[in-house]
């Protein structure tokens, strides 16, 4: 059984939630998001308190449950408060520069790099070799982040590259004489 699908998703006040057979919207001060529930899982809304439980007992459903659960609770955090990913630039002449809709990277090619920054994500550079990725959608802000991170992913023996702020790069040793 899941545990994460017992406990209920507490609604803070801005938000507004409508369930409607397996249709979940939810509306606050960030936007708009919705989304499709599975036919094994039922969504119950009262109180300022989603509850969400299996059809049936099967482990397949109580899985289920627990994944709609974190996904709706994923919905009310991002229209009320967002989420954040933050990107560094490790190297020499590596920077980063939001314009617009484009982020324009030097990461160490012959060329730069225009990367167009999808709707519904903003791009902050507060500095050259910081990357502020944000949104409502934790799902895209990830994704996002992650695809800025494969244009020039940290390698092992310099640690040169882009990597996010939490990450660790293990450093090889370099070959002997």
């Amino acid at each position: 059984m899941s545990r994460v699908a017992k406990a209920p998703v507490k609604v803070p006040s801005g938000v507004e939630v409508q369930v409607t057979g397996q249709d979940v919207a939810v509306k606050g001060p960030k936007g708009t998001m919705g989304w499709t529930v599975h036919k094994t899982v039922s969504v119950a809304f009262e109180d300022g308190v989603v509850r969400v439980t299996p059809e049936g007992d099967r482990p397949e459903h109580w899985a289920m449950a627990g994944t709609t659960r974190a996904l709706i609770n994923n919905m009310v955090v991002g229209v009320s408060t967002g989420f954040e990913r933050k990107l560094t630039l490790v190297g020499v002449g590596y920077r980063a520069q939001a314009k617009g809709q484009v982020l324009n990277l030097a990461l160490g090619y012959s060329h730069p790099i225009d990367y167009p920054v999808p709707e519904g994500i903003e791009i902050e550079t507060p500095a050259a070799t910081e990357i502020v990725v944000k949104g409502s959608d934790k799902q895209r802000v990830g994704q996002v982040a992650a695809e800025i991170r494969g244009l020039r992913p940290p390698e092992p023996y310099k640690g040169k590259g882009v990597r996010y702020a939490d990450e660790y790069v293990v450093r090889k040793e370099a070959k002997k004489k």
